[in-house]
Formats: structure tokens, sequence, C-alpha cells
């Protein structure tokens, strides 16, 4: 590839950088205000008393049990969804069950790295795709078949699907990811940290509990950065 076209997609893939942080940005900030305005509206308008002190003891609740994740998404996803993508996601939700999944399964498609151009440009198209699918199945089997498929599918088959259905998902997604990264060192770290964190030291310290993901994915990180080949040739980026 020549000098030239390597300069014309270096510009049109910072200006596409630029433009999706900015537009990412102000959409993110748009849908946080439109998110407070029934919460805003029951403090100070619905006359239920709601003092300011019990709205921060249910928000240290929720930080206590959810806080963890703030962090440990937005590490876990960005590497393989690109900054255009993070946007797309944390605006549509799911993302563990449905985008990520989505995301790699297309740059194993087409052979794209995560964390390179065609692997940012892979994750925003597969979750175009993705909501687009989700958005028109909900509108034809929830929206207008969703009483009905529910009244004929039996009870057991739907218990079945509850308890299963999420596990099965996961272990998908969890082999297609150490199939597309290729990193053979970063996988047996991050599931020997994985089974160690949640069958031995979790038994021992339960208070852990709720924060074994974060503790798993920090020191899946630090230790997979340890142990990394040094003689890898990181200067190389694909285009």
């Amino acid at each position: 590839m020549s000098t030239e076209t390597l300069t014309s997609a270096d510009a049109s893939m910072a200006r596409f950088e630029k433009q999706t942080t900015r537009y990412g940005s102000t959409t993110m900030i748009i849908g946080l205000i439109f998110s407070l305005l029934g919460p805003i509206y029951l403090v100070f308008f619905a006359g239920l008393d709601i003092t300011p002190t019990m709205i921060f003891v249910a928000f240290a609740a929720v930080a206590a049990t959810f806080g963890v994740f703030w962090f440990v998404e937005p590490l876990t996803y960005y590497p393989i969804l690109g900054s255009a993508a993070m946007y797309q996601a944390f605006m549509i939700g799911n993302i563990s069950n449905k985008l990520l999944p989505a995301a790699i399964v297309a740059q194993s498609s087409i052979n794209a790295k995560p964390g390179t151009r065609r692997g940012d440009i892979a994750s925003v198209m597969a979750i175009c795709g993705a909501a687009t699918v989700h958005l028109t199945s909900l509108l034809i089997f929830v929206g207008i078949l969703g009483t009905w498929l529910v009244s004929i599918i039996p009870e057991d088959v739907i218990e079945v699907a509850r308890l299963y259905i999420l596990p099965s998902m996961m272990g998908a997604v969890l082999v297609q990811a150490i199939v597309a990264m290729k990193q053979l060192r970063a996988t047996i770290v991050a599931i020997a940290l994985s089974l160690l964190m949640y069958f031995v030291i979790i038994p021992m310290f339960p208070s852990l509990a709720l924060f074994g993901t974060a503790l798993v994915v920090l020191f899946s990180i630090i230790v997979s950065w340890l142990v990394r080949d040094r003689r890898a040739n990181h200067d190389t980026a694909e285009v």
C-alpha cells in the first residue's frame, strides 16, 4: 500500500474518530439528561418527601453493589469495541450478551484484529446491525406476537431457557473471543485467575464476592502484561 494511501487512510480515520467523539459525547450527555428527568420529577415535584439523605443512602447502596462495573466494563469492552462503538454500546445496552458477541463475530468474519482500524469499523457496523435486528425482532415477536407466543410455549421450556440461555450464550462468547484474540498466554492467565478467584479466594473471603470480577480483570491485565511475549513486534499496525 502506497504512502499516499496510508496518509489518506490516517486522515480519514482521524476525522472519523474526532466526529464520533464529538457527537458521541453529545449524545451520551443528552441521554443522561433524559434518564434523569424522571427521578428529578419524583424528587422535586411528586410530593414524595424525598430528602437528600435518602438519595445519598440509595446511591451508596447501588454504588456498593454495581459501582465496580463502572470501571470494569469500560476497561473490558474498549480493547475489543474501540472508541466509536463504545458510545453506541453504552447508549444501547445489553453489551455483554448482544453487542460484544456481534462485534467479535464481525471481526472474526473479516479477520480483523480488535484494536485496529478494521476491527473498530467492524464493531461499529456489527452494533448497527445488532441494534436493527433487535428492534425489528422486538417489534414483531414482542410488540405484535408477544402475548400469543408466551401463551403457546410450554412452561417447562420457559424454565429451561431461563436456566441455560445465559450460560450458553456467555460460553459461546468466551470461546469466540479466545479464537479471535489468539493470545494463548493471556487466555491461560484469565482462566486461571478466574478459577482461583471463584473457587478459592471468594469461598475463603466471601466479602470479596462483589469485587471478584473487577479483581480478576485488573490482575489479568497486570499478569498478562508481565508474561507477554517481548519478542513480538508491537510496532506494526493493521491498516
